[in-house]
């Protein structure tokens, strides 16, 4: 079984030619099972989570249209699975699980994109990784981990170390293992699964999220796994996911999970 769980249509419209287009690429890919997951922040209705300026010139979907272009797709008899990426955003759990439970998600995926005012994966950000001192941003990312985590909301924890995107990565092993300890043992007591994530191939980290020192961690303190591309343009759609199922396989996983209506079940990987 292979999983693609992690994909976008911002880049296009939220129109069922276009999304045709992306479960169209699952299936050359031999990907049984797909969802989108759209970025929660382009919608209205998560207004009162997280805004600020990046976010609200980003803010232009509303989730009735999302939600019909599902049922759209399934009365066409296209197996799509709904979800969101949310931004987890600290503070804001109560209107988090507000947005969450008010749609029939078949999953949904946690994200960490900010950490207070600092975008850390934003191309229009990057020169502040040249600001800011490596080992605080590290440390404050990877507290939102263990948060995250411990509130219990999400199914699957999106790219888990994205902090390594533009290779501003901490020299002091010690400390990066601390963190990575930390995340796990948190992972590993709450329902949340860790996505292995192609995306970071296509980024100037040029590596799989997550680190395998992470994801051996993650597999030893057996949490669970899917996979995804992340991708935001139809042809990425299981992209590289010979080197995905090479690293999952490597630290010893030979399973994955998967998701409908918020039931999950773990299948075979491959």
């Amino acid at each position: 079984m292979l999983t693609d769980y992690h994909n976008h249509l911002e880049r296009g419209t939220l129109t069922l030619d276009y999304l045709k287009e992306f479960t169209t690429a699952a299936k050359q890919k031999g990907i049984q099972e797909f969802g989108i997951s759209e970025h929660a922040y382009h919608f209205h209705q998560t207004k009162d989570i997280l805004s600020n300026p990046w976010v609200e010139e980003r803010r232009y979907y509303d989730m009735a249209d999302y939600y019909q272009l599902f049922h759209q797709a399934w009365n066409e008899g296209i197996d799509v699975k709904m979800s969101i990426e949310m931004d987890y955003t600290p503070g804001k759990h109560v209107e988090m699980k507000k947005f969450i439970d008010a749609y029939p998600f078949d999953y949904v995926i946690g994200s960490i994109h900010w950490v207070e005012d600092f975008g850390i994966d934003l191309a229009e950000f990057r020169k502040e990784w040249d600001r800011r001192d490596t080992y605080e941003v590290y440390t404050k990312y990877f507290d939102q981990v263990v948060t995250l985590a411990q509130s219990d909301m999400f199914d699957i924890i999106g790219h888990l170390d994205l902090v390594k995107i533009f290779k501003y990565v901490p020299q002091d092993e010690e400390f990066l293992l601390e963190q990575y300890d930390r995340a796990s043992t948190a992972l590993a007591n709450s329902k949340t699964c860790v996505e292995i994530s192609t995306a970071g191939l296509r980024k100037p980290v040029g590596e799989l999220y997550p680190d395998k020192r992470l994801l051996q961690m993650c597999h030893d303190k057996k949490v669970p796994i899917v996979l995804s591309s992340d991708a935001h343009v139809p042809e990425h759609v299981g992209a590289d996911y010979d080197q995905a199922i090479k690293l999952a396989k490597a630290v010893g996983y030979n399973t994955i999970i998967t998701f409908n209506k918020g039931e999950r079940l773990e299948v075979e990987l491959g």
